[in-house]
């Protein structure tokens, strides 16, 4: 079995980032690595992970560096992404080395499920998915993993403030087409629930055609803050 690195880039996750590094323990168990990133937390973030993680790097805050920061101190020959907020299934890294060891493919990602109860979330995450698995574009929800040699081949995710993680599917679209898993992530829909979910639903649409067509990550990343 190939070693695996499980990064997280956090900033500000005190409330979140122990329920997803306490399942991960088993993991550090067998051999495997987890490595959090911090983009310069103000409350108790790194106290809490510190102590649940393998390494604890301090990198430049924006999610595509910090992930690329921590690609740089892992040792795995897989590279999985996963965000503060989103918790991995159950044998995640066995199901990634057997899939990544039985096909052509360097890379993959979960099926999402979103945690909340209001039925409309389970028709946004099932068309997540479905549009994933036609356009072959994933998503940082969706636990991105890749193999360390082909990540480092890419020179990693493009340092940009927003939909890194579409740029850097489309770059890994070039050498194979993703496995995508129907094993499920399961990730906050505090984003969905505190914003609305009609009105993130259209925001997150807008963002794709507005990337689509061209307008800035950094112009992005300036209208999701906003």
């Amino acid at each position: 079995m190939h070693r695996v690195t499980i990064i997280i880039p956090v900033l500000n996750e005190a409330g979140s980032i122990q329920n997803t590094l306490l399942p991960l323990q088993s993991y550090r168990q067998q051999g495997h690595e987890v490595i959090v990133v911090d983009g310069g937390s103000e409350d108790s973030t790194v106290s809490i992970a510190e102590h649940l993680c393998d390494k604890l790097v301090h990198g430049p805050i924006g999610r595509a560096r910090q992930m690329n920061a921590g690609a740089e101190q892992a040792k795995g020959d897989i590279l999985l992404f996963l965000h503060a907020d989103t918790i991995l299934p159950e044998n995640a890294v066995q199901i990634v080395n057997t899939k990544l060891q039985s096909t052509s493919s360097v890379w993959g990602r979960f099926d999402v499920s979103l945690s909340g109860n209001h039925p409309v979330l389970r028709i946004v995450a099932f068309f997540m998915n479905l549009r994933s698995r036609f356009t072959g574009i994933a998503t940082g929800d969706q636990a991105i993993f890749v193999r360390s040699k082909e990540f480092n081949q890419l020179r990693g995710f493009p340092d940009v403030a927003l939909m890194e993680d579409i740029r850097f599917s489309k770059s890994l679209l070039t050498i194979s087409h993703p496995i995508c898993l129907r094993h499920k992530v399961t990730t906050s829909s505090r984003r969905w629930e505190q914003k609305g979910i009609l009105r993130t639903i259209i925001l997150m649409w807008y963002l794709r055609l507005a990337h689509f067509f061209g307008k800035s990550p950094k112009e992005l990343a300036r209208i999701y803050s906003r």
